[in-house]
């Protein structure tokens, strides 16, 4: 791949959006690239947690490459949020645990990637954004749902509006963001969080996620509804064995995702 690196480990992955010299722009290829990540993250039962993170020090993602947006015209404009969409999506419904690590700038496209993940971390420096407003556009890779899912309708409208970024403190305490890391332990961290998290059952992480995002998206009532289904349906695992057995028994859980 030409602009993501991946470094495959057994249980988790780490994919780093890898331009530095443009701060981690994202361009067609960029996108391109995700989704085939995704794809196979997706379909592989080894894989539990993805980190994501950007490379270098300066940026998780300072947005989408503007060159690439500047030649569109309204038609390939809306086929290009809606394509973009749907790489965040396939990264959002993957089934296993995406925490982004954000190391710097999270702006436009970057910002949105980050909120497609399951949850985020980020570095003092870290700063968040969606200035499309300034170009004369709206956020297109689904900014405009998730932040007001995030952060509320008011605060979203506030950021979108007035452009202005904000520091990671005052991402942390508008719910944007989970915790706050220096930079040199941001990545640690993030390990740590996968390590543990790819220790508990794999099938009950993917129905447990699939129960909060139905919760979200489609209300409380039908989330409720999913969440007892799920949870019936760990009842037909391996693993549920497993882990109920490994508690009695007073000794580790092994689970296998079956």
């Amino acid at each position: 791949m030409e602009t993501i690196t991946c470094d495959k480990g057994d249980l988790f992955w780490t994919v780093t959006i890898n331009r530095p010299d443009k701060l981690n722009a994202l361009n067609n290829s960029c996108l391109k690239e995700l989704e085939i990540v995704f794809d196979e993250v997706a379909k592989s039962n080894a894989i539990r947690v993805v980190v994501l993170t950007g490379a270098g020090s300066k940026a998780f993602v300072a947005g989408a490459d503007i060159k690439e947006l500047a030649s569109l015209d309204a038609e390939a404009a809306e086929a290009a949020s809606t394509y973009g969409q749907q790489v965040f999506r396939s990264m959002e419904i993957c089934g296993k645990v995406v925490i982004a690590a954000v190391n710097g700038f999270a702006l436009g496209g970057g910002c949105e990637l980050a909120m497609a993940a399951t949850f985020r971390i980020a570095s003092d420096n870290a700063r968040f954004g969606l200035p499309e407003v300034g170009l004369g556009l709206i956020p297109g890779y689904g900014g405009t749902q998730r932040l007001t899912r995030l952060v509320g309708a008011g605060r979203a409208s506030q950021m979108i509006c007035t452009g202005e970024m904000i520091e990671a403190a005052q991402a942390l305490d508008w719910g944007l963001i989970n915790e706050i890391c220096s930079q040199e332990e941001l990545m640690n961290r993030a390990t740590q969080l996968a390590k543990t998290i790819s220790t508990q059952a794999p099938l009950a992480i993917q129905r447990a996620i699939a129960a909060i995002r139905e919760g979200v998206e489609n209300g409380e009532v039908k989330g409720f509804e999913v969440e007892s289904r799920l949870f019936g349906h760990c009842f037909q695992t391996e693993d549920m064995k497993e882990g109920t057995t490994a508690f009695l028994e007073k000794r580790k859980a092994n689970f296998q995702g079956k």
